[in-house]
């Protein structure tokens, strides 16, 4: 049997190191990795390979995932910033309370008519429907690398996540108490408030005493990083162990309240803490979504039937869209968005564990029963029997459900989330920079900044490496390549920058992103001042390196005050043009609509669309529809300034 232990060692290596192949794969084919380590897991844990089974980790399993699951929490909680919540907090509030409320209820209402067995009663629906209102950031966090949708939308989907897998586990832990005959029930409101209760209070002082560690305590001049990354993993261990010694899945709620908290202070070595989270949680999201694939047979999934494709379809084709729409009343997200936040719903790593571990204790209770009625004979050992082949029944509906919505979900709603996006129209229009030398990478830097979708195209190998380091998305290629273009985005793109140092280079990705893709606009880099002129016969905006750098120069003499300021642009302040589209700006003057602007933000200039008649307005201005405003300001006045202009 693969779990001896003379087998475990090279068991466990190789399932880690087939979870490095599937997210390569992932990578390449740019859909989330949960399709790949579910598939590996089923494949491995048939019982006819004899490669993984039920007994492998023997009783350490349930300590294994549970660690596992207090990493990967804690790291897509540490990377929830509060400053993104306010793009749209009403309505991710809404989400993780009454879409929540809506998801635990309908699905519980779908498990309970869909199946006709008296097996499944109101508990074991209400236990099911708790599990499945989790999606969590290890499903969603992957979709989202590779549908780099608005910010707005992007931190609703991973809020909701991150907050959903706390309540999820802990209300599902609740609920349990009531299926399994083994637990001592209590009240259901005073358990979940105690369990939550628990793991905010461990989370906040764990967050607290790390903070202080890092902040004050000098952790080794030599290695501080390294020393502050291995302390920071073990804060994610000992809040999860220090909550659930306290109460059962409270270690869940600590372990993303450490998370948050930590990641919303300033603190040192922040960059190289998430670099190393984020590595070690792709090891162990692997490990474990394969190890727990590894514990389903495709009996389970098929003994459910109908009545499980039933539970699927009412879950992500019902109720997801009713929790979507409900939640996000209101003008701030389009219907495109709201309808891609529907589709984009799959279940992760919280309904999986939890699922697995509950199927488990009913089957041991199970076992026990039977071991009973064996001793026993009459009415008393029919009546256990009966009841360990109730509880049998209940794992294997509970199992095979709650894992067939996550194989659907995420094969499908993962599998074809960009293709949705791109049919809705969702992903932002892109910039693509042809060339990641220095300047290229500043350029990126800067609009990245203001929320631009950038994209890179490069095909030198060590300046490839160094931007993806840095943290941009690179198309490796030859950018005056028509291909490369296009696999790059050229298709949906608003913006060409040919920023490279070859002026033949830059002109012919001008002339392809015009004629093969007609983006509507392209600016190129000179770096032979002689060059401007023939760009611009051609029609192409041309920044001079020569005369930029002059320019630079003289403001620095001319306007030192201005210069500074616009140096720190994107960290202190702002300048952003934007085509006015609000009716209710509409027609009203530049005096009129001052009091309507944020503190802090200015219309500097008016202009068409063509940019050629530029002005200063008057306060009698009157602005038009498709005038182009440049607003000027402090960094979030000006942001909230285009929200108004642009109307959302």
């Amino acid at each position: 049997m693969a779990g001896s232990s003379t087998l475990l060692i090279p068991l466990v290596a190789g399932i880690i190191g087939l979870g490095v192949v599937a997210q390569l794969a992932a990578a390449r084919l740019r859909i989330p990795s949960i399709i790949f380590y579910l598939l590996v897991g089923v494949i491995i844990g048939q019982p006819g390979l004899g490669i993984i089974g039920s007994g492998t980790f023997g009783g350490a399993l349930s300590a294994i995932v549970g660690l596992a699951v207090a990493i990967i929490v804690f790291e897509g909680a540490y990377h929830l910033r509060f400053e993104r919540i306010r793009e749209a907090p009403a309505a991710t509030f809404r989400l993780v309370t009454l879409g929540a409320a809506i998801a635990l209820i309908g699905t519980a209402v779908a498990v309970k008519f869909a199946f006709s067995e008296p097996a499944v009663s109101w508990n074991l629906a209400f236990l099911i429907g708790a599990l499945l209102v989790a999606t969590g950031p290890t499903v969603i966090t992957p979709i989202l690398n590779v549908v780099p949708v608005r910010d707005r939308v992007a931190t609703a989907l991973e809020t909701e996540g991150i907050v959903n897998d706390v309540t999820a586990a802990i209300i599902a832990v609740v609920v349990f108490e009531t299926v399994n005959p083994a637990a001592n029930s209590q009240g259901l409101v005073r358990a979940f408030a105690f369990r939550l209760g628990t793991g905010l209070l461990v989370g906040l002082i764990v967050a607290g005493l790390l903070y202080y560690l890092l902040q004050y305590i000098d952790l080794s001049p030599s290695d501080a990083p390294r020393n502050a990354r291995l302390l920071t993993l073990a804060g994610a261990l000992v809040a999860y162990a220090a909550a659930n010694t306290i109460a059962t899945e409270a270690g869940v709620a600590a372990a993303a309240t450490a998370g948050v908290a930590l990641g919303n202070i300033d603190h040192p070595y922040e960059e190289d803490i998430e670099e190393f989270k984020g590595d070690i949680t792709l090891l162990v999201l692997s490990f474990v979504f394969i190890a727990l694939a590894a514990q389903l047979s495709l009996d389970a999934l098929i003994d459910v039937g109908l009545a499980g494709i039933v539970v699927v379809a009412a879950v992500a084709l019902l109720i997801r869209p009713l929790l979507v729409f409900v939640s996000m009343t209101g003008d701030r997200f389009t219907r495109a968005e709201k309808l891609f936040v529907s589709f984009v719903g799959p279940r992760g790593i919280i309904p999986a564990s939890v699922a697995t571990l509950f199927a488990v204790e009913l089957n041991t209770v199970a076992e026990e029963r039977r071991a009973e009625a064996a001793e026993l004979t009459g009415a008393e050992a029919d009546a256990l029997l009966q009841q360990a082949q109730l509880l049998g029944t209940q794992a294997e509906i509970l199992l095979g459900t709650v894992f067939l919505v996550i194989f659907v979900t995420a094969l499908l709603e993962g599998g074809l989330a960009r293709t949705i996006a791109e049919k809705l129209n969702v992903i932002p229009m892109r910039v693509i920079i042809v060339g990641g030398g220095k300047v290229g990478r500043a350029l990126a830097e800067r609009l990245e900044d203001r929320g631009e979708n950038i994209v890179i195209i490069e095909q030198d190998e060590s300046i490839v490496e160094r931007a993806r380091n840095e943290g941009y998305a690179v198309e490796i290629g030859d950018g005056t390549d028509t291909d490369v273009l296009r696999s790059a985005g050229a298709e949906n793109a608003k913006t060409v920058v040919a920023a490279t140092g070859d002026d033949d280079a830059n002109l012919l990705v001008s002339q392809l992103a015009s004629s093969k893709f007609g983006v509507e606009r392209i600016i190129a880099r000179a770096n032979n001042p002689n060059n401007v002129e023939a760009f611009e016969d051609l029609g192409v905006r041309t920044i001079s390196s020569a005369m930029a750098t002059a320019w630079a120069i003289d403001n620095q003499i001319e306007r030192p005050a201005i210069a500074h300021w616009m140096t720190d642009v994107g960290r202190s302040g702002d300048v952003q043009e934007v085509e006015v589209k609000n009716e209710e700006l509409i027609g009203k003057s530049v005096r009129e609509i001052g009091p309507m602007l944020p503190d802090a933000c200015l219309i500097a200039l008016v202009s068409g669309k063509d940019y050629e008649d530029a002005q200063v307005p008057t306060a009698d201005y009157v602005l038009q529809e498709g005038d182009m405003v440049t607003l000027l300001g402090r960094r979030e006045s000006v942001r909230d300034g285009m929200k108004l202009v642009g109307d959302g």
